[in-house]
């Protein structure tokens, strides 16, 4: 059961990360560092957090508390990222760090209590708590990349006004256990 549900959340993170990719992918470089009002995050800050987050929550996710001291959650939100290389190799060094506590759970950890801010989380709680912190900022990015590219934005999932043609294929297929990532982590990006 537990092998079977980290494998679903891995899933889920990597769909939500090819997300975030696709969307970056899209913009001119510039455009990472827009930000439509001083109170509002630019992609680049919003990728500066969810690293920080990242590190702090899945380093040594099973012996630490997942706040580390280390963590400066405040600078995250400072836009203080310059080029796309940098804010690319943030963005990777946090999905980096989570797929490789993910990657070193075994059965027998899913037992385990761990903390974040000395609150007691079960290791699907914790991964839980991220599995739904990720996307909300994720579909931040996505509604950013879509405002700026306007009539140029390349759908992620679903075009508008495909859903009829969408569905069609998928109910001419047989029913069939498959998860609902998997036709959208295969497809290639036309820019990649």
């Amino acid at each position: 059961m537990n092998t079977a549900y980290l494998e679903s959340a891995k899933k889920q993170f990597e769909y939500y990360k090819m997300l975030g990719d696709k969307t970056m992918v899209q913009l001119p470089d510039d455009k990472l560092f827009w930000q439509y009002n001083d109170e509002s995050n630019s992609i680049a800050i919003i990728v500066q957090h969810l690293s920080g987050n990242m590190l702090s929550r899945w380093t040594d996710f099973l012996t630490s508390d997942g706040e580390k001291e280390w963590r400066n959650r405040d600078a995250e939100f400072e836009n203080d990222i310059t080029t796309k290389d940098e804010l690319i190799k943030k963005w990777k060094e946090g999905w980096d760090c989570l797929f490789n506590a993910l990657n070193s759970l075994n059965e027998d950890d899913f037992s385990k209590t761990i903390y974040i801010r000395n609150q007691g989380h079960s290791v699907m709680e914790a991964i839980n708590r991220q599995l739904a912190h990720y996307p909300y900022h994720v579909g931040q990015m996505v509604f950013i990349g879509k405002m700026i590219c306007n009539d140029n934005w390349t759908s992620l999932s679903i075009p508008k006004g495909n859903s009829k043609t969408y569905n069609a294929e998928k109910f001419a297929k047989e029913k069939h256990k498959e998860h609902f990532t998997e036709e959208f982590l295969k497809k290639p990006n036309k820019d990649e």
